[in-house]
């Protein structure tokens, strides 16, 4: 079965959250982009992630809007192809106003290291060393 993932995440500032994924160097699909909301493309054709001003995010919702500054409500896991371009990504988004929530964890195989977005949302970088799991 093909499908599609769309995580839907509520910002509050659209320009500032576009220009701090730029900087990471995540791109937009401007067919859905507007005024309210953008699509960032995380894999084109199957993963993405919607940032929702949260007045419009309240619209698909009836339950309250986490704080997510005070309580994690999700953890996004984006995986990359080396140790280097995790720590790469999370120094760009050191560098565009994110921070740090927990020190780099190296597994061996795995390697991970992450940072929270300007609305406060983590978002984990890892690298899967391919042999490892052969």
């Amino acid at each position: 079965m093909a499908s599609q993932i769309y995580i839907n995440l509520p910002i509050k500032n659209l320009e500032q959250s576009v220009a701090f994924f730029t900087h990471l160097g995540f791109k937009f699909n401007p067919k859905f982009t507007d005024e309210k909301a953008t699509c960032m493309i995380i894999n084109e054709g199957s993963s993405y992630v919607m940032l929702l001003l949260e007045n419009f995010f309240k619209t698909f919702t009836t339950k309250p809007i986490c704080d997510a500054h005070q309580s994690t409500e999700v953890l996004i896991c984006v995986s990359v192809e080396s140790r280097q371009k995790v720590d790469e990504m999370v120094t760009k988004a050191l560098a565009a106003g994110g921070k740090t929530y927990n020190k780099p964890q190296d597994h061996g195989d795995m390697y991970l290291h992450g940072f929270q977005d300007l609305d406060g949302h983590l978002w984990e970088i890892m690298f899967m060393d391919p042999a490892a799991s052969t």
